[in-house]
């Protein structure tokens, strides 16, 4: 017990830091669910919905080099602090439209972009937060509460979003959002104090100058460099997978909101699981084939129950298997990043990586978007008593369901290219080097 009081004492100020965001991320990501429903039901077309995403990460990619950097400079508490702010008041706006019945699908494109934006500097101050909050000792475990607070909101929000829009109205969900945001706002602002570095020694250093070495400092890093690369490719096809997810829960036979609800909460529940295992197991001897395997596992089992199942039992089941292990994935990913990254350059580092990280993310919502509405649900649409109604059925959706098909092999494909880099693996020793310290 000595050593359990010893340990909440030491991670109180991440832990307060933890619960607040994830306190407010579940309201946020009940909008965000509420809004993906509310825009199919306007327009019943999977690209629409992916779009929603594209106008989110657009800004977030395209900026997010630059917004390292200045991270870097700012203080971290007040940059959380205006960014969160600006995205509550995004949500104002949702709430006056859709009171006066003005909200359009174009209106959220732009609300959308505007969070990316926000979202671009926030996020790698929130990261350089968490690293200085937080003993080295712990980097471990708090990947695997972050990833716990995340599966928590996975399970609870198609719950929760889905009974209070059916008895009180998506104005109740925004208001839901902005309580929780007011919360996690006061909670930063008065009890948390976030250490800024005492000693910069580039703090004098020209903007672009900063930006050219974090992309210099990448360059040299091969390992990191390749392992960037390596998960941009599974963005690719997991951007895709979301683009295609509810076209085909919403509208194929057998789907449903309540279905699409089902689903996602079992995909909760089991990254709940990975979560408590990640947070729980001692550091693996090799980092790298963990992530390697976990990724294969879920690409090679979810997206082909998806695709082959026609109810919801074996939709959920694939759920289950394709997001167990991504918990213990990014986990392990997170100590990577954190113990071979300076802190001093974290902020620039970061936004670097997700610009390479995550560029693919739009590109595969719009592709996938594209690919259903265009090419597969034509392909299906065409077919009649065939191998291909066989294995996805007929009707709206099965164009959906003939698409996650295809990506379980791009996906599967991917990570067998990478799962023998030698640069990746080459980051190893020094990991567990810094790790065991």
């Amino acid at each position: 017990m000595k050593k359990f009081f010893n340990t909440l004492s030491e991670m109180r100020y991440f832990l307060m830091l933890w619960f607040s965001q994830s306190f407010s991320a579940l309201g946020s990501s009940m909008t965000a669910y509420a809004l993906v429903i509310w825009s199919y039901n306007q327009k019943g077309s999977a690209l629409t919905t992916a779009m929603l995403m594209v106008c989110s990460y657009a800004p977030y990619v395209l900026f997010s080099i630059f917004a390292g950097t200045l991270s870097d400079k700012w203080n971290k508490k007040k940059t959380m602090l205006v960014c969160d702010s600006i995205s509550a008041m995004t949500t104002v706006i949702i709430m006056i439209l859709l009171e006066t019945g003005n909200l359009k699908i174009p209106h959220i494109y732009i609300i959308n972009a505007i969070n990316g934006l926000m979202n671009t500097a926030q996020q790698p101050a929130s990261e350089v937060a968490v690293t200085r909050l937080t003993p080295e000792k712990f980097y471990q475990k708090i990947g695997g509460f972050r990833y716990l607070s995340s599966s928590i909101n996975s399970i609870f929000t198609p719950i929760i979003t889905t009974a209070v829009m059916g008895v009180f109205g998506m104005k109740t969900v925004i208001f839901f959002d902005l309580f929780t945001f007011s919360a996690a706002f006061l909670i930063l602002l008065l009890f948390i104090k976030i250490p800024e570095a005492d000693s910069f020694k580039n703090k004098n250093e020209k903007f672009i100058a900063s930006v050219k070495s974090g992309l210099i400092w990448l360059k040299k890093q091969r390992g990191i460099f390749n392992l960037i690369m390596f998960l941009s490719a599974i963005n690719l096809v997991a951007s895709m997978y979301n683009a295609a997810f509810p076209a085909m829960m919403l509208s194929r036979e057998g789907g449903s909101e309540k279905a699409m609800g089902v689903v996602n909460t079992v995909i909760g529940i089991s990254t709940l699981a990975g979560s408590i295992i990640a947070s729980a197991v001692k550091p693996p001897k090799s980092r790298v084939k963990v992530i390697c395997s976990c990724l294969l596992f879920s690409m090679s089992t979810e997206n082909i129950l998806l695709a082959l199942g026609r109810n919801v039992w074996v939709w959920s089941l694939g759920g289950f298997l394709g997001w167990i292990a991504i918990p213990i994935m990014n986990t392990n990913l997170d100590a990577i990043m954190r113990l071979n990254i300076p802190v001093e350059i974290q902020g620039r580092i970061y936004s670097v990586r997700n610009s390479l990280q995550f560029f693919t993310i739009p590109v595969g919502y719009f592709l996938g978007g594209l690919a259903v509405d265009y090419i597969c649900e034509p392909i299906m649409s065409s077919q009649k008593n065939n191998i291909l109604t066989a294995l996805f059925g007929c009707g709206k959706g099965s164009g959906a369901a003939l698409f996650f098909f295809i990506i379980a092999f791009i996906g599967t494909g991917v990570c067998l290219y990478f799962k023998n880099n030698k640069d990746i693996h080459s980051i190893e020793k020094k990991s567990l080097k810094h790790f065991n310290k």
